[in-house]
């Protein structure tokens, strides 16, 4: 299962055995399981989420979490199996991220051991799907805008407000809700989906991550139980946090989709023939290819020491933010290049670079825009906040 990439720079020389065998068995679950129907669900506009079972059966749910059923694996085994999805897909991947870096993040991070108990280990397991309500119609990156409200009535919250971009909410049974209390003090909720006043609506008319899910929600006097509250959340700095789990596994997993495009542009390179030779043969497009390929790889080990300092405890906001930041970026690039390296047959279904390049617009977008990383690196360069 080597590939033309892995062969030239192989990240098997820099990872532990535990840490190859969970890549190349996500490499084999991707390229078996998800990629056989991707185009078609990309057309349908349909996440396949009769799969998300057997990811759980896998054991990518939360992963890199200790106990509760949940596999304690390292950082950088997680960033493996991230980039082996995206490899695939960056729709699923990004359901490989809502489900176990925010929604069942958020519940490790700041729920009871009762919240943790009941929910964490049907949530490893696929069995239970839950989202991460953060992002409003109004607020976009500024979630301190939120509007969102929770009050309290006798033993139970009430909640009213609107969710925009939530991935996995109509398929799912459960999710974390942020909204403000009665002090304006943003808190999490635990709100099944089954709940009188709650409503989760697909987003139809997307032209990028057409095989995933995202929703709207609207809540309508949602009344919780006064228990639902993730007691350990307080302030915006809690679904940070969250956030920033799932930023460290998009700086891994834009590197999939990278290299798939990678892969196409240098088979195409090798089997097109223009002007009586193979298009591979002309200097341009190899310094194309070469260029293309040193970003990559530039990519790869930034994923792979931001792995090592999170594993190590040492990881910082900023730290992500260059990941995040500079791999969306070459990713972007990388995948317009392919596509025209491949000419008009491109922009076909018959590769999947098209299908990269457009989900990459909207991973460059969520969880942070490029404008949002570039201030949080300015802040940490010149200890001034710019926003």
């Amino acid at each position: 299962m080597t590939t033309t990439i892995d062969r030239l720079f192989d990240v098997s020389d820099f990872v532990t055995e535990e840490e190859r065998d969970w890549q190349l068995r996500a490499r084999e679950f991707a390229q078996t399981r998800i990629a056989p129907i991707i185009d078609e669900a990309f057309e349908q506009r349909r996440l396949p989420a009769e799969l998300l079972p057997e990811v759980g059966e896998f054991g990518a749910f939360g992963m890199y979490l200790d106990g509760y059923g949940l596999k304690g694996a390292s950082s950088v085994a997680y960033g493996l199996v991230a980039m082996e999805f995206e490899a695939v897909d960056s729709g699923f991947r990004t359901a490989l991220s809502v489900q176990g870096s925010l929604a069942m993040g958020a519940i490790y991070k700041f729920g009871s051991e009762e919240q943790k108990q009941r929910w964490l280990p049907p949530m490893g397991r696929g069995e239970a799907i839950g989202f991460f309500g953060l992002t409003e119609p109004q607020g976009g990156s500024d979630p301190n805008t939120m509007l969102t409200t929770a009050r309290r009535e006798g033993d139970e919250w009430v909640l009213n407000g609107r969710k925009r971009w939530i991935g996995l909410a109509t398929v799912a049974q459960l999710g974390v809700i942020w909204a403000k209390d009665e002090e304006g003090v943003v808190r999490g909720f635990i709100v099944p989906t089954d709940t009188p006043g709650f409503e989760a609506r697909a987003i139809e008319n997307k032209l990028s991550m057409r095989a995933s899910l995202q929703c709207e929600i609207e809540l309508t006097d949602v009344r919780l139980p006064a228990d639902a509250i993730l007691p350990g959340s307080k302030g915006l700095s809690s679904p940070f946090k969250c956030l920033n789990e799932a930023r460290y596994g998009i700086a891994w997993g834009v590197m999939g989709a990278a290299r798939s495009c990678l892969e196409a542009a240098v088979s195409r390179s090798q089997s097109r023939e223009v002007f009586g030779a193979p298009i591979g043969s002309k200097q341009i497009i190899q310094a194309k290819l070469a260029d293309m390929f040193v970003e990559y790889e530039k990519g790869l080990l930034l994923a792979l020491h931001l792995g090592r300092l999170k594993d190590a405890g040492r990881l910082t906001y900023g730290q992500i933010s260059v990941g995040k930041l500079n791999n969306v970026r070459e990713a972007i690039k990388i995948a317009s290049t392919c596509r025209s390296i491949l000419g008009g047959d491109g922009i076909t279904s018959e590769f999947p670079v098209m299908r990269h390049m457009a989900n990459l617009e909207s991973v460059r977008t969520y969880e942070g825009t490029d404008e949002v990383h570039q201030l949080v690196i300015g802040r940490e360069l010149t200890g001034i906040a710019a926003f």
